[in-house]
């Protein structure tokens, strides 16, 4: 069995601020570790108001602070936002924080508009030099070797752990080049998974921190008692998507009995391309879902988005996802790895 994890959005709600949002993800965390899922990640976005993880590393902080095993990191900092060597203060500091629970997924795409990422002083520019900034970063988390004159303090010799994002096949092929974990977003970008995962591993390097490939694939499921109940849920990620395509990205809704009365046959098309892989039911179906898509991809591990508008329910959903797919936060593969 895949060992599962959780990618947690933060989200800000019409009844929910910030601050809440914050303390909701810090207190699911703490579930989660009592549920069995291997780690609790966040994203870097920018000037949404519904999603309160921009500061990815304070974010971090907050949770993993809040919890006591489970592995915490960001699902992911976007990388051509940032200078190398402050990530890696940013993530070292964590690590010493918080010794062997730190993860650092990182990506090429700004997650933000072009707009923003000016406000953010870079340039989209920035994208290209992805691999460059990669090895960068890998090399602050090292030892200090001798003659060294710029040191990313405190963060050598902490080999945080990189993984590779990615939504199409250009982060499969660095991942495998580079030998390390790869992470596809197949939970807003479904199109290419199967493409990319045979890439990954059939062009994969081994390298320090990893012997063999190690898939991770992100996927919606939101569980609930009912079949009917799920699908109810499911809606508040239905008109989040629809939003995106009006250009209008606010704070997240509660649930409606009628999505068909809310998006156009248009945006229930694009959207439902982008959610084409959710698992949505009560336990059992989700059950059969996890085990489906775990056959069909060989996944190691399932990145897990549930994003349901009240917190108890989704703390519920959560739970029902745990006990449907067997989590115990590792997998037998897990053991032949070096550092994921």
């Amino acid at each position: 069995m895949a060992a599962l994890s959780i990618l947690d959005l933060v989200r800000v709600t019409v009844a929910v601020d910030a601050r809440g949002a914050l303390d909701n993800a810090r207190h699911l965390a703490a579930h989660a570790e009592g549920w069995g899922y291997r780690r609790f990640w966040v994203a870097e976005h920018h000037n949404m108001p519904g999603i309160a993880s921009a500061a990815t590393s304070l974010v971090i902080a907050h949770i993993a602070a809040g919890t006591r095993h489970i592995r915490v990191g960001a699902g992911g900092i976007m990388l051509p936002n940032h200078a190398p060597i402050v990530i890696a203060e940013q993530f070292g500091t964590l690590a010493r924080l918080f010794p062997g629970r730190i993860d650092l997924g990182v990506g090429r795409a700004p997650g933000t508009d072009q707009m923003t990422v000016q406000a953010l002083r870079r340039t989209l520019g920035g994208v290209d030099n992805f691999p460059q900034d990669v090895l960068e970063l890998q090399a602050y988390f090292a030892a200090v070797v001798p003659g060294q004159r710029v040191q990313a303090v405190p963060a050598a010799g902490t080999d945080v752990p990189l993984w590779i994002l990615g939504s199409s096949t250009y982060g499969a092929q660095l991942a495998a080049e580079l030998g390390l974990p790869y992470a596809f977003a197949s939970h807003f970008a479904p199109a290419l998974l199967m493409p990319a995962l045979e890439i990954y591993r059939s062009r994969f390097k081994p390298s320090a921190q990893l012997e063999r490939p190690h898939a991770m694939v992100g996927v919606n499921i939101i569980a609930a008692d009912t079949e009917r109940e799920a699908r109810r849920l499911a809606t508040t990620q239905q008109m989040s998507f629809a939003d995106i395509f009006r250009g209008a990205r606010g704070l997240s809704r509660p649930p409606i009995d009628d999505i068909e009365s809310y998006w156009s046959p248009m945006e229930k098309s694009q959207a439902m391309q982008m959610l084409a892989r959710s698992i949505i039911g009560a336990r059992d179906t989700v059950r059969t879902g996890i085990d489906a898509l775990i056959t069909e991809t060989g996944a190691d591990e399932l990145m897990i988005v549930s994003d349901v508008f009240e917190h108890d329910a989704r703390l519920h959903s959560f739970n029902l996802i745990a006990e449907a797919g067997g989590a115990s936060g590792a997998t037998s593969a897990m053991g032949r790895q070096l550092r994921v």
